[in-house]
């Protein structure tokens, strides 16, 4: 039986090919975002940074993210082709308080452990994370399609959602 690398290692111990596995590959990383700094009550829905500061999740996607599969066809050059894609690494790993509840590189940061519909779980497979309704697939629309002077209308309740 072998040993599953993220319950022996620290995010910090593994290497970039186990880092790369971790994601679920549920594509919430890819919602636009904003942060509340007036923390306004009306939106219920929200992942609070500090007392002052609330992050609200939209269902407005990049037009670089294929919502079917829930991946990035622009991966390698995502950051240099959308200057506001965050890249997560071992070094910003302190920041990860703008990723949903739900991701695996946020769970296990906090201690919480792997969900049990992420694909490393279920032999690689991404089929129960899209039943169990964890990813993008068929909740967003695209940034090109919507105005984004209007992005309040969007905000989205899902995406805070974390299954086990």
């Amino acid at each position: 039986m072998t040993v599953a690398f993220w319950e022996t290692k620290s995010l910090e111990e593994m290497t970039q090919k186990e880092w790369e596995l971790l994601c679920d590959g549920c594509g919430k990383c890819c919602l636009q975002k904003f942060i509340d700094d007036d923390a306004v009550e009306e939106y219920e829905v929200t992942d609070h940074i500090n007392d002052n500061e609330k992050i609200h999740y939209t269902n407005i996607v990049c037009t670089y993210l294929n919502t079917k599969k829930c991946e990035c066809t622009q991966y390698a050059r995502r950051t240099e082709l959308v200057p506001d894609c965050v890249k997560l690494t071992k070094d910003n790993l302190k920041d990860i308080f703008f990723m949903p509840n739900s991701c695996a590189y946020r769970r296990l940061y906090e201690g919480r452990g792997l969900p049990s519909w992420h694909p490393l779980l279920n032999k690689g497979k991404k089929h129960v994370m899209h039943a169990k309704g964890m990813s993008v697939r068929n909740k967003t629309v695209f940034e090109s399609d919507v105005d984004l002077n209007h992005f309040e209308d969007y905000i989205a309740i899902w995406p805070l959602e974390d299954l086990d």
